[in-house]
């Protein structure tokens, strides 16, 4: 249990407190509705389904107002800049940005379902209410009119059926309930464009579909416009319910029991998404002044396995290792935007991106690469960032472990070239002082683009007596019998046959067990950062082997587990 803290403990801790937020909300709205006496006619026509309305409103409001909050890039990434002094583990949460979107966009989906099935109930005992139903008080209520001493309580004005004044029309014809509806397509709309397979095979669905966010959000802000929901109001002389409510038939003729009055609340939902609304909109007018600024490019590179390396040049631009930018190319499409990491160093005066062929976006641009002539600029490409990562802490540990997985390995790039400019110096200032490096590849021509990097590297260590610094393996996880017999007849050569690395290529994927058990063995008392830039799946079995090899003590070895989201 304590190894699970140590790397999970501060995430938990503010699920509990947003599940707590969201758990208090329902159960105090619920309690207003169900309860207070203002709402006691209002409950008569409709019973437990007005709290059943109102309560996930009410928790809808707040997650609604969440969010936007964790797809503000550039504000994420000024808080991560003035945290710094901050703690690993307070950092690391905001790396887990688009995880608690997507939580609380499931919330709101929740919420969504139950207080529009409520509401649907509701409309349909007003306007069973208003036909007259059910009993004496139901009809009473459904008739008070709306004049200029009375309110009326039930929004369904009519009983003639022939004027279409069914529940079906009352949704498409009311302030509410056409909002309502537009709100409850869009929101299926996104999410169901979300889901993985869409969002990996079809990202411009996914893509253009979420951007309906903007009619989502329009439609909220007037949702409570049309104020259905309706409370009793304080009259002079006061109407008793507990007194009036079986002499319907008094009402208005004498002091005792005046003709109630009723009124809307006062929509509330715009006072709690205006100020992330505002938030969001300043975010993407700063996108709009980056995609402006002009991007020349330094170089064109097309590697094995069409992988694309740009080395793009940009007034101003300043990053630190393992960060990302978005890339956009009007030429392909104006709106879509990718993210890609950089594998360029903060000591280079430009930035370099390497670009796998991965969906339409990417293989169209790769093919404008492709043709154009020797030397010749690219296309017009914006260029939004740089972002932060949790690869910008790994000069913070003294030991870090850093695990790509195919094109994964991009940030670790920018991360070694650094650590190389900074060994080119005469006393480089570096905490870090072992570096444990593990790449996994499908197919051999991958590993060509990267090795010429780690040779320098070897060659370097080597030369400043820092043979032991940095220690990398590299898998082949794609490989048949040929690969096999041709490394067997190769094994007594100095270099690999795959790389050209001194380090020769291991075949199948890594015994994560031996070498978490390695690590820490070498490293009694260290504090150990492990970086993963891959799939979900070996993130999964990574931050178990962390919590699995974490010593309680604090004075021996820990892993704490940090994974690239974006």
């Amino acid at each position: 249990m304590g190894n699970w803290i140590i790397n999970n403990g501060l995430t938990a801790f503010i699920l509990v407190v947003w599940m707590g937020i969201n758990t208090f909300l329902f159960v105090w709205f619920y309690h207003v509705y169900e309860f207070e006496g203002r709402f006691y006619y209002t409950r008569h026509l409709l019973g437990s389904a007005l709290a059943w309305a109102r309560a996930p409103a009410a928790v809808l409001n707040f997650n609604c107002m969440l969010i936007l909050l964790p797809v503000c890039r550039n504000l994420l990434s000024m808080i991560r800049g003035s945290c710094m002094c901050c703690g690993r583990s307070f950092r690391k949460q905001l790396d887990k940005n688009l995880s608690f979107h997507k939580l609380v966009a499931y919330m709101i989906a929740l919420m969504t379902a139950v207080h529009t099935i409520a509401h649907l109930l509701n409309l349909e005992w007003f306007n069973n209410s208003r036909r007259g139903v059910y009993d004496e008080l139901s009809t009473a209520l459904s008739s008070l009119s709306d004049t200029e001493n009375t309110t009326y309580l039930n929004p369904v004005r009519t009983t003639d059926i022939d004027a279409q004044q069914t529940p079906t029309y009352f949704a498409f014809t009311t302030i509410a309930g056409l909002t309502g509806v537009v709100i409850t397509l869009c929101l299926i709309l996104i999410i169901t464009s979300s889901m993985e397979v869409i969002r990996r095979n079809y990202f411009e669905v996914f893509w253009y579909m979420h951007h309906l966010f903007i009619i989502f959000f329009a439609g909220l802000v007037f949702h409570g416009a049309g104020r259905i929901v309706r409370s009793q109001t304080t009259t002079n002389p006061p109407h008793n319910y507990t007194i009036c409510q079986d002499r319907e038939e008094e009402w208005g003729q004498n002091l005792e029991c005046p003709i109630p009055q009723f009124a809307g609340g006062f929509p509330q939902t715009w006072m709690w998404v205006i100020g992330p609304m505002i938030l969001y909109i300043c975010e993407r007018l700063l996108r709009f002044v980056r995609y402006m600024q002009t991007v020349t490019y330094r170089k064109i590179v097309m590697h094995p396995s069409k992988v694309l390396e740009l080395q793009l040049v940009k007034n101003g631009f300043r990053m630190e290792v393992g960060q990302y930018v978005f890339l956009n190319c009007p030429v392909i499409s104006q709106l879509e935007w990718h993210p890609f990491t950089m594998t360029s160093a903060p000591e280079e005066d430009f930035f370099t991106i390497h670009i796998r062929s991965a969906g339409d976006w990417t293989d169209k641009l790769i093919n404008i690469m492709q043709e154009l002539p020797e030397g010749a600029q690219g296309p017009k490409m914006g260029v939004d960032g740089p972002f932060g990562t949790a690869s910008e802490d790994v000069f913070d540990y003294k030991v870090s472990m850093l695990v790509g997985a195919g094109i994964g390995v991009t940030p670790f790039a920018s991360i070694l070239k650094s650590i190389w400019y900074k060994f080119k110096e005469s006393n480089p200032k570096l905490r870090t002082r072992k570096i444990y490096f593990y790449w996994l590849c499908r197919e051999t021509h991958a590993f060509e683009w990267f090795a010429d990097l780690l040779q320098v590297l070897e060659k370097e260590m080597e030369e400043r007596g820092m043979g032991d610094f940095l220690t990398y393996k590299l898998f082949l996880t794609g490989w048949d019998q040929s690969h096999a017999t041709h490394a067997m007849v190769h094994f007594d050569d100095d270099t690999d046959v795959v790389t050209g690395l001194k380090q020769k290529t291991h075949y199948g994927r890594p015994n994560w067990d031996k070498e978490f058990e390695q690590v820490r063995k070498e490293n009694p008392t260290s504090v150990v950062g492990t970086f993963l830039c891959g799939p979900e799946a070996l993130a999964k079995v990574l931050n178990k082997k962390c919590a699995k090899y974490s010593d309680v003590d604090p004075r021996k070895t820990r892993f704490y587990f940090n994974k690239e989201n974006f």
